[in-house]
């Protein structure tokens, strides 16, 4: 049986970050399939890293025979899938009146519907074992937003949160199979992500938000960390961990009040 782990969005940003981290210091996996879209980005993924192990599937997770794909390739081969990490995401700046219907539509999808029948897919592949025994692992990415209502960024925040309670609940679904579902929980990050969001008009973080930066290849080794250390959410950098705070402690509506003044200002 062939030990397997599992990136989406593993063309650029995080994705890419998680799969050169899995390269350079984990060699228990037969073979790493890296997932996404582009097959250019995959195939330049594969000579910068060198690794053989290295399996390239170019796939639209908003596809369901994309999807259905990847079942039957697990279910054409013995594989067991020791770590799934879902990181394709993505999301537009602006308020809802303003955003296009189908970027409403293409978040959701594939920060949402996406990851969770990709998980679905995957589920009888990950390896089980008895409880407080280590099992196959599954690593969400979510995000800080996931902790509050974000004007502006309503949709995106709001997926955010699906992908955190989704990862919490599977997780206590799973536990008694020992499989850990860990929900990392990060700032912004310096990727890609900005300029899509935004169409272009930002490519760099400004103000507050750029002292908040995350580097994605220091995101990526930290998470694998907490995933093997049982964390069930892992929210990355002591200013996000603030936030998380904020959110248990401060009544939402004065923070959409102080928020709102922020988008004025």
């Amino acid at each position: 049986m062939k030990n397997i782990a599992i990136v989406t969005g593993a063309s650029s940003g995080i994705g890419e970050a998680f799969v050169k981290e899995i390269c350079s210091v984990d060699d228990k996996f037969d073979e790493i399939w890296i997932v996404a879209r582009r097959q250019d980005k995959l195939d330049a993924l594969v000579a910068l890293t060198g690794d053989r192990r290295l399996r390239p599937v170019k796939a639209d997770l908003t596809d369901a025979s994309d999807l259905e794909s990847i079942g039957k390739r697990l279910e054409a081969g013995d594989y067991s899938v020791d770590l799934l990490i879902n990181c394709a995401g993505l999301g537009k700046r602006g308020n809802v009146a303003d955003n296009a219907i189908e970027d409403i539509a293409a978040t959701i999808n594939v920060n949402c519907q996406s990851l969770s029948l990709l998980t679905k897919i995957v589920l009888p592949f990950i390896k089980t074992a008895p409880v407080k025994k280590k099992g196959g692992r599954i690593i969400n990415i979510a995000s800080s937003a996931a902790f509050l209502p974000q004007p502006g960024f309503a949709v995106y925040a709001a997926s955010k949160s699906y992908v955190l309670n989704f990862s919490r609940a599977l997780g206590a679904e799973l536990a008694a199979k020992g499989i850990v579902v860990t929900a990392v929980c990060p700032g912004p990050v310096d990727t890609e992500f900005l300029g899509k969001a935004t169409g272009g008009r930002e490519t760099e973080f400004t103000g507050i938000r750029k002292s908040f930066v995350a580097d994605a290849d220091k995101l990526a080794k930290a998470s694998l960390k907490a995933s093997f250390r049982g964390r069930r959410v892992f929210v990355y950098k002591f200013s996000q961990k603030v936030i998380h705070f904020i959110s248990k402690a401060v009544p939402t509506g004065l923070v959409l009040c102080f928020e709102q003044k922020l988008l004025k200002n």
